[in-house]
């Protein structure tokens, strides 16, 4: 099974598009595919504590439930300049969450067998 790597471009002003890169993110670790889900610009505060859990999209699933399989079972990324831009620091984004740049993201969306997303 190819790996695979999502990223996340907007947040709350843009809910089914958000929702839509979650869901998939976390359907594809149910299956159980390497899975990384980058949060980028708006998308950054889902990695913060309590910020999923003030999502709401009708008719789709609860953004911290779809967030907490990604932890549960593959990796959630916050952009390093998404973050500081919002002024999200380590010490503000939930356990298992890490900040890392664009230069990681290439790294992993280069390997062999690596399908990437953007939403």
């Amino acid at each position: 099974m190819r790996s695979l790597r999502i990223k996340v471009t907007c947040g709350a002003e843009d809910p089914e598009r958000c929702n839509q890169a979650f869901t998939v993110a976390a359907m594809a670790v149910a299956s159980g595919a390497d899975v990384g889900l980058w949060l980028t610009g708006e998308a950054a505060w889902f990695g913060v504590a309590g910020r999923a859990e003030e999502f709401s999209l009708p008719l789709a699933a609860p953004l911290a439930d779809l967030r907490d399989a990604v932890l549960a079972g593959g990796q959630l990324t916050v952009c390093t300049q998404c973050a500081d831009r919002r002024g999200i620091t380590a010490a503000d984004v939930l356990p298992g969450v890490r900040i890392a740049g664009a230069a990681v993201f290439t790294e992993e969306i280069l390997g062999d067998g690596v399908q990437a997303l953007v939403y």
